[in-house]
């Protein structure tokens, strides 16, 4: 992974709502999996941008 990536994806997780960083620690297992699906798809946002700036 190069260090624009990791950047990216640390900016991601540092910019995560408070709600979603809840949901990822809840006991309930929809709500985690709601929210790991959100984080996923910030991420994979994130990365696209990134290829689409690269070339």
């Amino acid at each position: 992974m190069g260090n624009k990536t990791k950047t990216r994806i640390l900016g991601v997780i540092e910019r995560a709502p408070q709600w979603l960083r809840n949901d990822l620690a809840a006991k309930d297992p929809a709500a985690r999996a709601r929210a790991e699906e959100s984080l996923a798809a910030m991420l994979v946002d994130a990365i696209d941008e990134g290829n689409k700036a690269a070339g």
